[in-house]
């Protein structure tokens, strides 16, 4: 039943009565009435999401000051935090636990936005940390968000809509894209897999990805994770769409490329010549982590004339007395450098440099002494686990690590031939893969804006 029509069957109190009973038994609800001679205005609001300040200042005490009750009505409509008014009893209970306050003066109702956000305080930026370039990273406020955005892209064409999810949390989503340089059907395309999303509940800007994703079991995101206003700005320059969810200090930039993954923000405060050399320098060790493990085995195992005749010589020294195959070996060497990275993410801040370290040091040695693997392939795994941390987005390395293992297994069955075509089939999979309809494996992302600009021309 719309709001027009319980205003038109059943009196007023009774409505505001059916509200607060729908939102009881919880403790932190208020359902608290004014009255100042014949005036009468019912409040009914959570007072764990309103600013009592803000209500006390704006509401309750401009009430007992104004003498007429018409002009404490034509008062709050005319605040600025008035909220449109929903038309269902549920939609009226789901913007009271976003922080609204329902205020009935007579046969009026209104709803008014005086919520408070315990940790709107804009972070610092730890995924993607830079040494130049802005230091700090987004909220957990949507609004404090939007005003980062705006503060620093001061364009008429910077629109920004907002959505709710529809899933048990109802929170709002915010898409943000320039609407002169947007990409033609991309933005249909992102509202559409929001509207069609079936989940429970979406937690923050870390689950949406993962639901946006169009493939359950999908190796490469085909979005970004970012905390960094630039590389939103960037990408908002690009044509590309900005995803915020309220709560969540990250946001989703949307389609995304591979070479995307590359970038860091910093390589735009560089000169040409430091930056093509950095990513030349990501390139080599991305390569590097994917490929080396493989290659090692390929090498050693399968066809060690490839090795000048005194490196093969070494090679083959280094591995005497160690009980198993190559491959054994690295595979054995992989999971230790994952569960020392794995145990690097999970442990405290203050210990978690110290024991890894020392526990990487140990065990190597030991396991060098006890001929359990070779001195090169400490080496090798040790270069491989450096060259991981080069690429700037932590959500490509996840995938990396898992491509290491994929390439490994084809090179213990084909050896060599194993690795070429694994490494065939990685690159024809990434191009037959897209991002909300853009090619994954474009390597030049022209300007929306330059796009118009040579076909006006």
């Amino acid at each position: 039943m719309s709001l027009d029509e319980t205003t038109r069957h059943m009196e007023q109190p009774a409505y505001f009565t059916r509200l607060a009973q729908q939102l009881e038994p919880t403790a932190d609800i208020v359902k608290k009435t004014l009255k100042s001679k014949d005036r009468v205005v019912h409040l009914l609001y959570l007072k764990s999401v309103v600013d009592m300040m803000q209500l006390q200042e704006i509401v309750v005490k401009p009430f007992y000051e104004m003498s007429a009750e018409q002009d404490f009505a034509e008062y709050v409509h005319s605040l600025p935090y008035e909220t449109k008014m929903p038309t269902g009893d549920e939609e009226v209970l789901i913007e009271i636990t976003k922080g609204n306050v329902f205020v009935m003066i007579d046969k009026q109702i209104t709803l008014l936005e005086l919520k408070v956000v315990a940790a709107n305080a804009v972070q610092d930026a730890t995924m993607e940390p830079t040494i130049h370039g802005p230091q700090l990273g987004l909220s957990e406020s949507i609004e404090t968000n939007i005003n980062l955005i705006r503060q620093r892209y001061h364009k008429p064409s910077l629109m920004i809509e907002t959505m709710q999810l529809d899933d048990a949390s109802n929170r709002d989503i915010a898409l943000v894209y320039d609407e002169k340089r947007v990409y033609p059907g991309l933005l249909e395309k992102i509202k559409e897999r929001i509207s069609t999303m079936e989940v429970e509940l979406v937690q923050g800007s870390g689950d949406l990805q993962y639901y946006l994703n169009n493939k359950k079991y999908s190796l490469f995101p085909t979005s970004l994770l970012t905390e960094r206003p630039d590389r939103m700005l960037h990408n908002v320059a690009g044509g590309k769409v900005i995803i915020m969810v309220d709560g969540s200090p990250h946001a989703i930039i949307a389609p995304i490329t591979f070479v995307d993954f590359i970038l860091s923000m910093e390589d735009l405060y560089y000169s040409f010549w430091v930056t093509t050399l950095i990513r030349l320098l990501r390139y080599t060790g991305l390569f590097t982590c994917i490929v080396l493990p493989a290659l090692y085995v390929a090498v050693t195992s399968y066809t060690p004339d490839i090795f000048k005749t005194e490196l093969a010589l070494t090679v083959a020294a280094s591995r005497i007395g160690v009980p198993y195959p190559s491959f054994i070996e690295v595979f054995f060497m992989l999971v230790f450098i994952e569960l020392l990275t794995e145990a690097s993410m999970r442990l405290p801040i203050t210990i978690s440099a110290t024991a890894t370290t020392v526990g990487g040091l140990i065990l190597g040695t030991a396991a060098v002494d006890a001929a359990l693997t070779s001195n090169i392939m400490v080496i090798v795994v040790s270069l491989v686990a450096i060259s991981t941390f080069v690429i700037p987005i932590s959500e490509m390395s996840y995938a990396v690590r898992i491509l290491r293992f994929v390439l490994l297994l084809f090179t213990t069955a084909f050896g060599l031939a194993g690795t070429v075509l694994g490494t065939l089939g990685i690159i024809m999979y990434l191009v037959n893969k897209d991002s909300f309809g853009q090619p994954y494996l474009r390597m030049f992302w022209k300007n929306r804006q330059e796009e118009l600009r040579a076909d006006d021309s």
